[in-house]
């Protein structure tokens, strides 16, 4: 075995919903939602490895196989309840200095937006990493003034989240929410073969979904910028702005936005 064959090299953030009468199969359409259905998931704690390059969702499926066991850290939610508001929601926090570790962390709640559920779930990861880098904070402050001492620690780089949420719509019907930081453990871009047509996944077109697209006309995400490479990020002067502007700029998520720009 190599030295790191199992440190993840890569990272993409995908979310999903699904509703159906039987609660498995809403949790088996949330995982379709968010593409990640043809993998055998397996839940793992909380830590972004060193140098871990954060991709986008179109670019990190094709450098999986069809049922192939993956890592993921995943957070989920799921209620039957008429009109009941779920969210499930995975913060992350990058340290500056990338040979260091970084965290990541899970968070579902019920009657929480996106913007409640992620930044509760950023306040998590953030405040993790704080404590191993020696970052003295006060747990009763607010999010954004803690997110502003920790920016200017100079120890950090990025922090962000990704979030689903939902109105449970139909009476008596499951709905699941999911979202999730997927790993992956090589950086071949060219050995996955998903069974179409015999060929290699780097001639296959990746589909049009990236990370982070809706996918109900009742969820809503919220991103605040890249993060070291890719998804979305927060910056102490984007904390206070009009980021539901940023985030809806030509109808698309920021995410979306800076993956297609990669």
């Amino acid at each position: 075995m190599g030295e790191t064959s199992h440190v993840p090299k890569k990272v993409f953030f995908t979310k999903g919903v699904g509703t159906h009468k039987d609660k498995l199969t809403s949790f088996e359409l949330a995982l379709r939602s968010a593409g990640i259905e043809k993998f055998n998931l397996v839940t793992v704690s909380s830590i972004m490895p060193p140098f871990c390059e954060v991709i986008p969702k179109a670019k990190g499926l094709t450098m999986l196989n069809d049922g192939e066991i993956v890592f993921v850290v995943m957070s989920r939610n799921e209620s039957n309840e008429h009109n009941r508001l779920i969210s499930a929601s995975v913060g992350a926090a990058v340290p500056a200095d990338r040979s260091q570790y970084g965290y990541l962390s899970e968070y579902h709640s019920f009657g929480e937006t996106d913007d409640t559920a992620g930044d509760y779930a950023e306040d998590l990861a953030a405040s993790m990493l704080a404590s191993t880098l020696g970052i003295e904070f006060d747990v009763n402050q607010s999010w954004d003034e803690k997110e502003t001492l920790f920016k200017m620690s100079g120890k950090f780089v990025k922090t962000t989240n990704i979030t689903q949420s939902v109105v449970v719509d139909k009476q008596g019907e499951w709905t699941s929410v999911l979202a999730a930081a997927v790993l992956i453990l090589h950086n071949s871009e060219n050995g996955a073969d998903n069974g179409k047509n015999g060929k290699p996944a780097n001639d296959i077109k990746a589909g049009s979904e990236h990370a982070l697209g809706r996918n109900s006309p009742d969820s809503s995400s919220r991103t605040s910028g890249p993060l070291v490479g890719a998804p979305t990020s927060r910056t102490p002067a984007a904390a206070g702005g009009d980021s539901k502007a940023a985030d809806e700029k030509n109808g698309k998520p920021a995410l979306l936005l800076a993956a297609e720009k990669q």
